[in-house]
């Protein structure tokens, strides 16, 4: 299987046209399978990928000339063996080898990098091996297995301040030397290190009547930048009620959460060129695995034969929970953690099977993702403060989707689907208050829809002093005084947005070769609204606008 794809608009970009946006990705796969003998079977997956991509630009940037790329490239060998020692009895072994360079390219003339400028090389290579086996007799299927892998990081950047004025000798004087517009030198960071990881595992399913009992335990041990082991149990009961059609279900388990890779040396501080007590006069340490204990429950519930209607609720308890933060406003991000975090929600779904050609779905959410303070592990600039409880961008009140699609009965029909999607709004922790969003650029202001009176802010003019009614049209800010980053955040306003498609699954009516085509059509009202404000991690995003896409594959 080959794919390629080329876009004017390859990522969510900062505003709603895009501007410096454009991108190209190309990826292969392939399986091979050989089975010498009637017990044994050999697989082999080859994976290659690679993209490449201009970082999209706000008005600011691109005015600047800002002229920052991409580009990332793949590659994955999994090799597998199946042994049938009997009808009950399997043995699995799958090595793996899966490398990943990423290489960020800053503009080629520095000063148009504000407010500094970087360039960044990153390479991850993880192998290791994975064995099962698996017993399965009767009412009851119990396996066991052991994995080891090793991860391999390295990191490279450079940085430097390209910003007039932005470093202040006297609270700042570790950034003194990399000021390039007072002569200074490009900062260099260099760190390597290997990350071993070896988990053995069991786990059991057992049907008695109409209950089902699931139990299962996991010993990890982590040796990274730090070394440290955890014993995992987790268990789960589902019983089935016959008379009316519902399975009820519930579950426990407790996880060992390790550290994200990406720039996790440089979140640590080792390495030629570290951060702590240098440059920033940051603070740093080393990230430690997480405990989770994670409930669930949830039924399902079928109605008349042709509808499912199915209904989940989760809570997450971490400690040491992880995070993303950013140097400065740049690509350059790092985890962190935070003393604990609380995730909770629930999820709904119904599905309408197929009735003379008519199917849908709807799924419903509602999620809290709250974090708690004083920062555990990870770099930590001298600017951060705790200030209490706060809510993370992934914390929405509710969101919806509504899918349908018809096809006739009749071979060569085209099939057409319709989606709507509601969401009630991400938290935008940047437009806390007044403020706030009167330190913001024009172009951060405009992109909110941020208006005093009858004047509204534009990318070229700001808004600095507003003394009568204000508000903003993309992002609801909480009254003045009663902002709290837990209670009250700001958030995205709500929106709807519409799709369209059509599609033939067979155009060429043959059973061997297929020739398949698809319209599409998003956002169809043509809305202007926001994904989120201001991310640490990810920065601002724009809904796409009306866009058309159109498909075609040919299976053989």
């Amino acid at each position: 299987m080959a794919d390629s794809e080329r876009s004017g608009r390859f990522l969510d970009t900062p505003e709603f046209r895009p501007l410096h946006a454009i991108g190209n990705s190309e990826s292969i796969f392939n399986r091979l399978d050989y089975q010498p003998t009637g017990k044994d079977m050999f697989h082999l997956n080859l994976f290659l990928a690679r993209n490449w991509f201009q970082t999209p630009n706000s008005f600011d940037q691109q005015a600047a000339g800002q002229d920052q790329k991409q580009q990332s490239r793949t590659y994955s060998i999994a090799p597998g063996y199946v042994r049938t020692i009997n009808p009950q009895s399997v043995i699995t072994w799958n090595p793996y080898l899966r490398s990943d360079f990423i290489d960020y390219y800053p503009s080629r003339n520095p000063f148009a990098d504000q407010p500094a400028t970087i360039a960044s090389k990153r390479s991850l290579k993880n192998y290791g091996t994975r064995g099962d086996y698996s017993y399965l007799k009767g009412k009851n299927n119990f396996k066991t297995g052991i994995q080891i892998s090793r991860t391999h990081l390295t990191e490279s950047f450079n940085f430097g301040i390209t910003e007039p004025d932005f470093v202040d000798p006297v609270t700042q004087p570790g950034l003194v030397p990399f000021d390039l517009t007072k002569g200074g030198h490009l900062l260099q960071f260099h760190g390597a290190t290997n990350v071993d990881q070896f988990a053995w595992y069991a786990q059991d399913s057992l049907t008695l009547g109409q209950f089902n009992f699931t139990g299962g335990l996991r010993i990890d041990h982590y040796n990274g930048l730090v070394v440290d082991s955890a014993l995992e149990p987790r268990g789960g009961i589902s019983y089935h009620v016959k008379p009316t059609g519902t399975v009820l279900r519930i579950g426990y388990s407790h996880t060992f959460e390790t550290p994200y890779n990406e720039n996790l040396i440089l979140s640590s501080t080792t390495g030629q060129g570290g951060l702590a007590a240098n440059a920033f006069g940051a603070s740093a340490t080393a990230l430690q695995p997480g405990r989770r204990d994670q409930y669930n429950a949830g039924l399902e519930q079928a109605v008349l034969k042709k509808l499912v209607v199915s209904a989940d609720y989760f809570w997450k308890y971490t400690t040491n929970g992880f995070d993303f933060a950013s140097l400065l406003d740049s690509p350059i991000v790092f985890p962190i953690s935070q003393r604990k975090s609380k995730v909770d929600g629930v999820g709904a779904r119904v599905t309408l099977t197929n009735i003379h050609g008519f199917s849908a779905f709807v799924s419903l959410g509602h999620s809290r993702a709250r974090y708690f303070p004083p920062s555990t592990g990870g770099l930590i600039f001298n600017s951060d403060q705790d200030n209490g409880v706060f809510r993370i961008d992934h914390d929405q009140a509710f969101q919806q989707t509504t899918h349908l699609r018809y096809q006739a009965p009749f071979k060569t029909s085209p099939w057409i689907a319709f989606t709507w999607r509601y969401d009630s709004g991400l938290v935008a922790g940047s437009a806390q208050d007044l403020p706030t969003i009167l330190q913001l650029t024009g172009d951060q202001q405009a992109a909110i829809g941020f208006f005093c009176g009858n004047q509204f802010a534009t990318p070229t003019s700001a808004i600095t002093q507003c003394s009568a009614n204000y508000g903003a049209t993309r992002v609801t800010i909480p009254a003045a005084g009663t902002f709290n980053a837990d209670h009250n955040p700001p958030r995205i306003n709500p929106r709807n947005l519409f799709d369209a498609a059509v599609g033939f699954d067979n155009l060429l009516r043959r059973d061997r070769y297929k020739l398949k085509l698809e319209l599409s059509a998003t956002n169809l009202t043509n809305k202007v609204t926001l994904y989120n404000f201001l991310s640490t991690f990810s920065g601002t995003h724009f809904v796409t606008p009306r866009s058309y896409q159109a498909v075609l594959g040919f299976t053989f």
